[in-house]
């Protein structure tokens, strides 16, 4: 017979909190979210009143008609996808490449590059000289641009570090002692078990290239390889220079019942929604890459 354990009074008062807790965390952290959406699909000249919540009063699509009406828009998302693609994958091949090579027990200058790339955390040599050294590259309006100065990043580098500290030595040495290269180690032991550390590092990586705009307006004058984010950030400053107009009859009929509020919710949601969709399928790599590889004992 299985004995029925009774909880005590502290115990189920602890949990009625603790569920209270929980319900209002997640309350906090979605209503924001839920709001901006509900203001971007009310009527722009309505939504000027206030009182939004978590519904729209009056139901409208104008403000993404008016963002998805945008010819480069597309093009634009293009770039943005592109950009999160190579420079993802790049970033963390490299990375954890380089975190490898400063764990390999065997190699003598492990400890000077750590403190090497450690340094570069804190010091810089500012956006002036960085953009004069673009310039000595070639890289000002090029899709590299994007790609090439972040190949490398030091606090990613000591998560990767980390983690594979935790990987038993005896793995590498046997593959060693069977003729395997580094390289080989590298892609066939070390990337393989080190899966969570690098799928946290994807979504860090991942979610800086896509949110990134002002690399874009500094290194992209003319243009041609304008991000989705730049060109939203465009369309909201057209809204909002609209409202600083008095003759209404000056405006173009395209901005018609529009205002700053609604389109600055739209664009919101554009850029959010693929990021928190993509979050839910990275989400256990994410948890237990970031604990595993920052505790070190």
């Amino acid at each position: 017979m299985k004995r029925r354990y009774k909880e005590s009074l502290g115990s189920k008062i602890f949990d009625v909190f603790n569920i209270i807790f929980m319900i209002l965390l997640v309350v906090i952290m979605l209503y924001p979210f839920l709001n901006q959406l509900a203001i971007s699909l009310n009527d722009s000249t309505d939504a000027i009143r206030g009182g939004i919540y978590l519904w729209p009063r009056k139901f409208s699509l104008r403000s993404y008609e008016y963002v998805f009406m945008n010819k480069k828009l597309l093009k634009s998302a293009l770039i943005s996808i592109l950009r999160v693609i190579v420079g993802t994958s790049t970033s963390v091949i490299a990375t954890a490449l380089l975190a490898y090579i400063i764990t390999i027990q065997g190699f003598s200058g492990r400890k000077f590059i750590r403190r090497l790339f450690v340094i570069t955390m804190y010091f810089s040599g500012g956006l002036i000289p960085f953009y004069l050294l673009m310039i000595k590259l070639h890289l000002i309006d090029t899709f590299s641009i994007y790609w090439i100065p972040s190949l490398f990043s030091a606090y990613y580098m000591l998560l990767i570090a980390a983690y594979i500290q935790k990987i038993p030595t005896s793995l590498c040495e046997s593959a060693r002692m069977d003729g395997a290269g580094e390289l080989r180690i590298f892609f066939k032991i070390i990337l393989p078990i080190s899966v969570p550390v690098i799928a946290a590092i994807c979504v860090f990586s991942g979610v800086g290239h896509w949110n990134s705009w002002f690399d874009v307006m500094i290194y992209n004058p003319s243009g041609k390889w304008d991000t989705m984010q730049v060109i939203l950030k465009r369309m909201l400053l057209e809204v909002e220079a609209l409202e600083n107009i008095t003759d209404q009859q000056m405006a173009s009929t395209k901005f018609a019942k529009l205002t700053a509020k609604t389109v600055r919710a739209a664009t919101t949601m554009i850029v959010t929604i693929p990021i928190a969709l993509i979050y839910p399928f990275l989400q256990k790599y994410f948890i237990s890459g970031i604990t595993i590889g920052a505790v070190k004992e």
